[in-house]
């Protein structure tokens, strides 16, 4: 479909006649009352109309393809006082309501203006259409509209948790489903079809696309669907293009109104991933079917009733259990019920209320996150607390608020958080890693930094709310990127308050940089002495040579690199102040390029990890690592 097609230009274009032709008998008929005022004439004798010029169409929806539109016309015209001496006049102008109503299955021809008026207010619409006749749906109203969905084809699922045949739901809005594979490349996962017509699809046994002929309303899906994907997302499609038929075939009438040419709609969208040539009107098209399939697979009140039980059966066999301890396998038990993915289910249970869902089945950097909770209303529907080493590199050396508050040392980079580096969230395992406490899994607010999720919007235009949801809850085979940025909300002020009335260590700190040496050979022998670490203990940690930890303590080498003494600060996991101190007094220094701003991030994130994780980071980030393993 071609970019905003606009049905105000169409039917001004196609029925200029008429409108004129109504607006002036009008004009003729109430030349005593057209709502003008003129200087020149006092009292109107005679009315002319000169031109007219569309202003906005107001398109209400009506059942089957039939719609009602108010047309607003700004008209110009010449109103003359005649007398037997003088004929006055002047031109003016006013704007007029033409009420119109067509129907589209008949192509317009149909065409009736009912009423003209002087304009004077909008008329209240039901269920008001876009220019692009695309159904004017806000956020707030998707469940009314998936409800009146099923009202209208699947009642039963209103009364009782029952799963949606999306087969039977499609036979019965008088849709066929045929599973083809549509392209070779798998890029298309479902279309549906509004008009008998030719089309091709790709024969994998020839390798070749083959034509066939298919009638209005059969939807294609790719049965490589089953494999590449699951059997959630092939429902989901189904019911998307359910969607698409329901909501969208004015829209496509319209289209089809300027191309005779156009058939179907092809969806590249499964999840919130788009194919970046969409243009606007489908992107509402699209935004619409993606929000609706999973409301109406899950209808709000049943999906709570079943959660419910859900919830009992596993606090039951885990006694003592919190919510957030058995939302996953609740989760799993939706997605099975209703048979929708486990991303489906789960921000459907959050739609539901049960905000423990987000911290579940999380993926970062192609790892899981363990389950966590917060504080309800503590994080909004663009905020996270989990975020990419990649994204913990950029914010920790770009952004002025965090670089301050992590060179305090009081917080640490672990299990895709910054998290406050305190016992009370943070312990070590048998081999030095760290992890976040139980303690720090049920009260995230209390003790990471929140962070604004940011996407790039020339890569989608799909609406933000959409759009965040995919982000948020995106699972480990998600395509779906993003980038997440510091942010100034209040949570992390309140965070911070907490990270310094706890952090009783840091007068250690103070009092260990005020007793450094001014060299860097003393004081990094002071520094291990600090730590009780002898240079082969050092050297294990750090990947460097005895030998050369011996030189340096004895007489420091000008050439030695910003890659050993980084290595050396993380091998003495020295917090972030003690390192800075430690590099000043090198003859080294950070830069601003790439492998700067990761030594920096290493430095004041991740300075209680071994080096090997430290320099496998730097791997990812396609760096060279600080040292070499022996």
């Amino acid at each position: 479909m071609s970019r905003s097609r606009s049905f105000k230009s169409y039917v001004f274009a196609r029925f200029y006649n008429e409108f004129f032709e109504a607006i002036e008998n009008f004009i003729l008929d109430n030349k005593d009352n057209l709502g003008v005022s003129s200087q020149l004439v006092v009292r109107v004798d005679e009315a002319q109309l000169d031109e007219i010029d569309i202003k906005h169409a107001f398109i209400n929806d009506l059942p089957d393809m039939r719609i009602a539109f108010d047309v607003l016309i700004e008209a110009v015209f010449e109103i003359h006082e005649v007398d037997r001496r003088n004929d006055r006049y002047d031109e003016v102008s006013n704007w007029f309501k033409v009420s119109c109503t067509g129907d589209l299955s008949q192509d317009l021809n149909d065409f009736k203006i009912n009423y003209v008026e002087i304009y004077s207010s909008k008329d209240k619409q039901t269920k008001p259409l876009s220019d692009n006749l695309v159904p004017i749906i806000y956020k707030e109203q998707l469940e009314k509209v998936a409800e009146e969905f099923l009202q209208n084809y699947f009642p039963e699922s209103l009364e009782k948790p029952t799963y949606i045949d999306p087969m039977f739901l499609a036979e019965k809005m008088g849709l066929k489903v045929e599973h083809k594979q549509i392209t070779n490349d798998f890029s298309v996962f479902g279309q549906i079809f509004f008009v008998d017509t030719e089309t091709k699809y790709y024969d994998s046994s020839s390798s070749e696309y083959k034509t066939i002929k298919v009638s209005a309303g059969t939807i294609f899906v790719d049965p490589t669907s089953y494999f590449l994907r699951n059997l959630g997302s092939v429902h989901n499609t189904i019911v998307h293009e359910c969607v698409h038929w329901h909501l969208h075939r004015k829209a496509f009438k319209l289209e089809r109104l300027f191309n005779n040419q156009a058939t179907q709609i092809q969806c590249k969208v499964i999840g919130g991933v788009k194919d970046s040539t969409i243009q606007e009107s489908t992107d509402f098209m699209e935004w619409q079917a993606n929000a609706l399939a999973p409301r109406i697979q899950m209808p709000l009140n049943q999906t709570k009733i079943k959660a419910s039980e859900f919830i009992r059966k596993y606090l039951k066999l885990k006694p003592g259990a919190k919510i957030i301890d058995i939302m996953e396998p609740v989760i799993d038990e939706i997605a099975a019920f209703f048979m929708v993915s486990r991303l489906a289910a789960k921000i459907r249970l959050i739609d539901a209320g049960y905000e423990e869902a987000r911290g579940t089945f999380n993926y970062v950097d192609g790892k899981y996150v363990k389950p966590y909770t917060f504080k309800k209303g503590s994080l909004d529907k663009n905020q996270t607390f989990s975020i990419s080493e990649k994204d913990a590199l950029i914010q920790s050396y770009v952004n002025p608020k965090l670089r301050e508050k992590l060179a305090t040392g009081n917080y640490i980079f672990v299990d895709s958080h910054f998290c406050i580096n305190h016992p009370k969230y943070v312990q070590y395992d048998l081999w030095g890693q760290p992890f976040l406490t139980d303690y720090a899994r049920y009260h995230m607010d209390e003790c990471a930094l929140t962070f604004d999720i940011v996407f790039d919007k020339s890569v989608s235009n799909f609406n933000e709310e959409f759009y965040f949801k995919c982000i948020l809850f995106k699972d480990a085979a998600s395509e779906i990127t993003f980038r997440a940025e510091f942010s100034d909300s209040s949570i992390n002020d309140n965070v911070d308050a907490q990270a310094q009335a706890i952090m009783i260590y840091s007068k250690e700190i103070a009092k260990t940089l005020q007793a450094m040496p001014g060299t860097f050979p003393a004081a990094l022998v002071y520094l291990m002495n600090w730590r009780n670490i002898t240079n082969e203990k050092l050297a294990e940690k750090t990947f460097l040579d005895p030998r050369t930890i011996q030189r340096l303590r004895n007489d420091f080498d000008n050439k030695t690199s910003i890659e050993t003494v980084v290595a050396i600060c993380i091998g003495l996991q020295l917090p972030p102040a003690i390192s800075s101190r430690l590099i000043e007094l090198s003859t080294c220094s950070l830069g601003v390029g790439d492998k700067h701003i990761a030594y920096h991030c290493l430095l004041t994130s991740y300075y209680t990890r071994p080096i090997i994780d430290c320099n496998s980071l730097l791997t990812n980030m396609n760096l060279k690592p600080l040292t070499k393993e022996k």
